[in-house]
């Protein structure tokens, strides 16, 4: 009960000095740490997010392929997203859009942002009246902000990790940070939200293409854990879309590495299960495919009424008769 009253006037606190300062009067809250980073081999660009406040994600996190990506929290101020992708769009470098932005920003002394550009340059900004442990720092590619953390360790430990895990994927090494700075403290608050995305090197002007990854926990006990999982998913599902694609072209050997790839990391999903039975059945390997689709029917029976429906489409290629016995 005294923990609920302190965070309820620690919020009503919030809410009054909102109202009173000149330039964050209808701003957002989301006290967070963050970090923003760029894969030196692929290109890819990333932001990283989690918060103790519902759906960090939609106001923090952006990002443009080919462009740059920004995290703009504390007292948040949206409009650096657009805006300072806008200018980096331009060529402007990260630091040169940050500084233009700041200064005509009435609220800054309340801000926390970070840019990261297409070419690696790294530039962030903590006002003064960020709610301390409060603090930036930047790396080679990589720029780690946080306010109101338990302590100061967070951002250390993030960058030093994000460092550390060089080796892995550019998402991957993104939650390794964020997983780093929850482990050394974290938001004073606790935890609630989390964000995850990542774009590509080149522009686009396929708005659906934009971004390579885009995962979002708006409300979770863990939603760091949680964002690790879906980043697993995302994994294997892409597995899952190189097999459609092999499919489409007919390359059946290729559509089965992919399949069994993405059942490798998930065993128990019915789906990679199916596809991989489908593009068994579809190379004439039908003694392989039938236990498979009879473990998946008796599992769950629609699967069955599925497989029926799939030879008019073309993705199931097999005669009338193994259709009849495999589905009977």
């Amino acid at each position: 009960m005294k923990k609920l009253f302190l965070l309820v006037c620690l919020f009503s606190s919030f809410s009054i000095l909102a109202q009173n300062v000149s330039g964050i009067s209808k701003d957002a809250f989301a006290h967070t740490f963050s970090i923003v980073a760029r894969d030196t081999t692929t290109g890819e660009m990333a932001v990283g997010v989690q918060s103790h406040w519902f759906s960090v994600g939609s106001i923090v996190s952006w990002g443009r392929s080919g462009v740059g990506v920004v995290a703009t929290q504390s007292f948040v101020n949206p409009a650096y997203g657009p805006e300072g992708l806008d200018l980096m769009a331009k060529g402007i470098p990260a630091d040169e859009a940050l500084a233009r932005l700041v200064e005509n920003d009435e609220g800054r002394a309340f801000r926390q942002v970070a840019f990261l550009d297409v070419n690696g340059n790294v530039s962030a900004f903590t006002g003064e009246k960020c709610v301390e442990a409060a603090e930036d720092v930047q790396g080679k590619n990589f720029s780690v902000q946080a306010n109101m953390m338990l302590n100061d360790k967070v951002v250390p430990a993030m960058a030093e990790a994000f460092v550390r895990f060089s080796d892995l994927p550019l998402a991957e090494r993104v939650v390794k940070a964020m997983e780093a700075g929850q482990e050394a403290g974290g938001d004073i608050r606790g935890k609630q939200s989390a964000a995850l995305i990542v774009v590509g090197p080149q522009k686009t002007s396929k708005s659906w293409e934009d971004k390579k990854i885009d995962l979002r926990v708006d409300d979770h006990t863990t939603p760091v854990k949680e964002l690790g999982r879906l980043l697993k998913v995302h994994r294997a599902y892409e597995h899952m879309n190189k097999g459609d694609l092999a499919v489409e072209a007919n390359d059946m050997e290729k559509a089965l590495q992919e399949y069994g790839a993405a059942e490798k990391m998930f065993p128990d999903n019915l789906e990679m299960q199916y596809w991989k039975a489908v593009a068994l059945a579809n190379s004439g390997r039908m003694e392989e495919a039938t236990p498979i689709f009879k473990k998946i029917f008796a599992q769950d029976d629609n699967w069955r009424e599925m497989t029926r429906r799939l030879p008019a489409s073309g993705l199931l290629t097999i005669s009338k008769e193994e259709l009849e016995q495999l589905t009977q």
